[in-house]
């Protein structure tokens, strides 16, 4: 790296920044701001595949996808983009209804294979070491085994499934990290509120520390871990405790952005209304909160292009192709600039364009 004309090793480099104080570098500050620039474009599609013709190689063959929990809107939404896909192409996909009980989960395995299907597809959060025993059969029996929006790219999978459909939670980590870096002038004091009981969130949660680390390795962190079935009863009196504890916290980061509504209230019992708020996920009520000044920020991933990637990934499983080993959803920056972009209310696929529809019909050979 070169500062004020002089080279710098990797060694003097880190024995340089250990001397830095706790405000920003200017290279620090314009580092984090590249970052966010990067993701502030309405994203154009690139295909991660080759062109195949997915109508003929997907003739004979059937999707079973059973999500975590169909009670949650994204599943619905996901579950939606990947239908809407499946029907563009033209072949059965079927979603399993159920309402997040492992039994429903093992029996839409069973029926899947009962009913001769060619793929079972978990998705949207459901871990497949949940379902091994069943996973493993539907394998024997024939069945290829996927999974949707599960796995960080950094993590592998079990090794009973063919392939994973993976998003870069440690992206979104980056981009948290780079906005409560700028958003503080480069002196965060920052909660991060997670949940290691969701596969991805270490390595997420381990990324927006290392972001932070380089950007500032004096800066303040502070991890509150709250399993998802407790966000309503822990979020809020942990998120007040630590505000207690330390009212230097300038920024709070819930890495998932359902758990804002849980933080909000403990912010104004706190008397901390200067403490700003950024997450992940773009979940339509958050991007209205952004709207409205109480979130400052959301970074958002379009649904509709998820459910068609993660389908072009089942159809090159089923037609024996190379499978991407990402989803490869751009990452999009909502603040008060761009909210309303996302609709007035705000939906789920609003405000990124439309060009993945058209990107992926022309990958599989449906127009030219």
């Amino acid at each position: 790296m070169r500062f004020h004309g002089l080279t710098l090793t990797t060694g003097a480099l880190a024995a340089f920044s250990a001397m830095m104080p706790v405000s920003a570098s200017a290279d620090a500050m314009a580092d984090a701001q590249a970052v966010l620039d990067a993701h502030r474009v309405v994203p154009e599609f690139n295909p991660l595949g080759s062109p195949f013709d997915a109508t003929a190689c997907m003739a004979d063959k059937s999707v079973f996808s059973i999500p975590v929990n169909m009670a949650i809107p994204f599943n619905v939404e996901l579950q939606k983009a990947m239908r809407r896909a499946a029907e563009d192409v033209g072949f059965t996909y079927t979603t399993w209804e159920n309402q997040g009980a492992s039994d429903s989960w093992i029996q839409g395995v069973n029926q899947a294979i009962a009913q001769d299907y060619s793929l079972i597809d978990v998705a949207g959060g459901l871990n497949p070491e949940m379902l091994a025993p069943q996973l493993r059969e539907a394998k024997a029996a024939g069945l290829a085994v996927t999974t949707t929006h599960l796995y960080d790219e950094s993590q592998e999978q079990a090794d009973f499934v063919d392939a994973s459909a993976k998003v870069d939670y440690r992206r979104a980590g980056e981009i948290l990290a780079a906005w409560a870096f700028v958003e503080t002038a480069g002196k965060p004091n920052v909660l991060i509120i997670g949940s290691d009981d969701v596969l991805p969130s270490i390595p997420f949660v381990e990324q927006i520390k290392e972001s932070l680390g380089e950007y500032c390795p004096d800066c303040k962190t502070r991890y509150l871990n709250v399993p998802v079935n407790e966000w309503a009863t822990r979020i809020q009196s942990g998120t007040q405790s630590a505000l207690l504890a330390d009212q230097g916290i300038n920024y709070i980061l819930p890495i998932y952005d359902s758990m804002t509504q849980f933080v909000t209230p403990a912010l104004r019992i706190a008397g901390a209304s200067n403490v700003g708020m950024a997450s992940y996920n773009g979940t339509p009520f958050v991007l209205d909160m952004v709207r409205d000044g109480t979130v400052q920020m959301d970074v958002g991933e379009s649904l509709g292009w998820a459910g068609y990637a993660a389908v072009d990934a089942q159809m090159r499983v089923l037609c024996g192709l190379e499978v991407p080993e990402s989803l490869g959803i751009p990452l999009l920056i909502f603040d008060a600039s761009n909210a309303e972009t996302a609709g007035v209310p705000a939906d789920f696929d609003s405000g990124y364009g439309d060009g993945h529809i058209s990107g992926f019909r022309k990958l599989w050979g449906l127009e030219g």
